[in-house]
């Protein structure tokens, strides 16, 4: 449709009343304007990449999972409503506090936190955590967690969150309550876009001065993300936030095609939950359709939806939707595939003869 032409749907003179569905809501949205009607458009378009069967990634940067969003995570996983995740470190870690019984609480943003400090409070804006039963406890969880593992071979984020996830179902007081742990059960990958930057690494310092050696893979890593994009007919990621994990999904494409010399085109879908400006020029506020521009994704013009609002108010709201009006997916269990599909991937590339000469040269 030419946007330079007076035709479209007639703005409704919206009504509410008690009986309303979340399906019902979103059609509010969806009809109206602004930001409003980008998150109606995001959450039709979430139920589209369903529909269709595309691989989704679920990108989540910010502190989500201290205000217990992990929970929604966890249900769109048992769905079949997300394929793979790449998070922060932070959300991971805070996440396992549930799993544990460690307590997190509402508080205020309106304090002296030299009082908090006195007081052994850590707060993230209006979110509680005690500094002893929380996350010193968390602290030793991940230390025992991670003692005797990945010191001797390279490994990447997802094999150190799948372990994180048996090991929490296996001794956690409530497993129940970790995405981390149903990610396991239902073989998501679940990546951590820069582990270093978080406490599950800074926990890997006491076994490091202990001469234990950490090598993270992080090259594999991201083939293996490539591989994703690779092997999915059609693939799509809902970001919650910007940041690294946001461009760690999106670099996929431009693996793909500008590095591996493929011209597969980048994502099929993207959804941007984002408070971040477009002009300052960073990542987090980047368009979606300057990301056609590198291969990021398929259509500058199509399939994209990016909603300038908190992430806590529009998740929930999309999540829902999908809930209520879509049917449970079978789990596409990448995690148990990465192999095959990295594997898919080196062997199409070497198929290339360029490709071939390049590698004997340099064996030579």
């Amino acid at each position: 449709m030419d946007p330079h032409k007076f035709y479209g749907k007639d703005i409704p003179h919206i009504k509410l009343h008690p009986e309303m569905t979340i399906e019902d809501l979103v059609s509010v949205f969806a009809s109206s304007g602004y930001n409003g009607r980008q998150l109606g458009d995001a959450a039709k378009l979430y139920a589209k990449m369903i529909k269709e069967n595309a691989t989704i990634c679920l990108t989540v940067s910010g502190a989500m999972t201290p205000v217990g969003f992990g929970g929604i995570i966890k249900t769109l996983i048992e769905r079949g409503f997300v394929d793979w995740i790449i998070t922060t470190g932070a959300n991971v870690y805070h996440e396992d506090h549930f799993a544990w019984g460690l307590p997190v609480k509402q508080g205020s943003f309106d304090v002296d936190d030299m009082k908090l400090y006195e007081k052994e409070i850590v707060r993230i804006r209006d979110v509680y955590i005690k500094f002893y039963e929380t996350l010193e406890a968390e602290d030793q969880v991940i230390q025992k967690m991670f003692g005797d593992d990945f010191s001797d071979k390279p490994f990447t984020t997802a094999e150190f969150c799948n372990l994180m996830g048996k090991m929490s179902k296996e001794n956690a007081k409530f497993p129940e309550k970790s995405f981390i742990t149903t990610a396991y059960d239902y073989d998501v990958p679940v990546y951590i876009s820069t582990i270093k930057d978080s406490s599950l690494a800074l926990n890997l310092a006491v076994h490091r001065l202990r001469d234990k050696t950490y090598n993270l893979d992080f090259v594999r890593e991201i083939i293996e993300q490539a591989a994703i994009l690779y092997g999915s007919r059609k693939s799509g990621i809902l970001e919650l936030g910007g940041g690294v994990p946001k461009n760690t999904a999106q670099q996929t494409g431009p693996l793909l095609d500008q590095i591996l010399r493929r011209n597969d085109g980048g994502q099929d879908y993207i959804i941007q939950i984002t408070d971040a400006r477009p002009d300052t020029g960073g990542l987090s506020g980047a368009t979606l359709q300057e990301g056609k521009s590198w291969g990021k994704v398929q259509d500058a013009h199509n399939g994209m939806v990016t909603v300038y609002v908190d992430a806590t108010i529009a998740f929930p709201i999309l999540a829902l939707y999908v809930l209520s009006n879509q049917k449970t997916r079978k789990p596409k269990r990448l995690y148990k595939k990465l192999g095959k599909l990295y594997d898919k991937l080196r062997d199409d590339y070497f198929k290339n003869p360029e490709n071939k000469i390049k590698d004997s040269k340099k064996k030579n």
